[in-house]
C-alpha cells in the first residue's frame, strides 16, 4: 500500500499546487517525505479567526487513503475543536466506521474518497462552526456556550494576533 499512497498523494499535492484552493496552502515539511505535510490555514473571513495564519502538519499513515491522516496545528489556536496540544478532532479524521460511542454516524467518519482538500475545508468550515457537543478542548467549548464574544473571543483574538507575528517564520 505504501507505493499507492506515496503515488495517490503526489498526485494531491501537484493538484493542489497547480489548482490552489481559498482557505489554505499545502506543502511537504521535508521534500523527501511525502507522508508529512505542512498546511497554513488562513482564518477564514466573518469568523473570529479572521486575519490569522494557523500553521499545522498533517501526518499521512503508510495506508493513506484507508485509514485518515492526523492533524496538529503548530500555531495556537484556542477552539472547541481543537485539543490544547493543538490536535485537531474532527469527524473525518476518525478512523472509519462504527462510533463506540454513538455519537458519529460512519458516513460522517472517515472515508477513503477524502482528499487533502476535503480535509481542509472541513477544518475551515470547523474553525466558523464549532461542534460543542464533542468538544476536544472542554475549556474552550465552555467559554464559547457562556461568553462567546468575552472572554473566549479575547483568546482567539491572541492567538489570532499571534499567528500574524510568526506566519513567515
Amino acid at each position: 500500500m505504501t507505493g499507492q499512497s506515496s503515488l495517490l498523494l503526489r498526485k494531491q499535492l501537484a493538484e493542489l499546487i497547480k489548482n490552489p484552493v481559498d482557505g489554505f496552502s499545502a506543502g511537504l515539511v521535508d521534500d523527501d517525505n511525502i507522508y508529512q505535510w505542512e498546511v497554513v490555514v488562513i482564518g477564514p473571513q466573518d469568523t473570529l479567526y479572521e486575519g490569522g495564519f494557523f500553521k499545522a502538519i498533517l501526518t499521512f499513515p503508510r495506508d493513506y487513503p484507508l485509514k485518515p491522516p492526523k492533524m496538529k496545528f503548530v500555531t495556537e489556536v484556542w477552539h472547541p475543536n481543537v485539543a490544547k496540544n493543538g490536535e485537531v478532532c474532527i469527524s473525518i479524521l476518525h478512523e472509519p466506521g462504527e462510533d463506540k460511542y454513538g455519537y458519529e454516524k460512519p458516513e460522517e467518519r472517515w472515508l477513503p474518497i477524502h482528499t487533502v482538500e476535503t480535509i481542509m475545508i472541513s477544518v475551515i468550515s470547523m474553525l466558523a462552526d464549532p461542534n460543542v457537543d464533542s468538544p476536544a478542548n472542554v475549556d474552550a467549548a465552555k467559554e464559547w456556550r457562556e461568553d462567546p464574544t468575552g472572554i473566549f473571543k479575547k483568546k482567539v483574538a491572541r492567538c489570532v494576533r499571534k499567528s500574524q507575528d510568526t506566519a513567515f517564520d
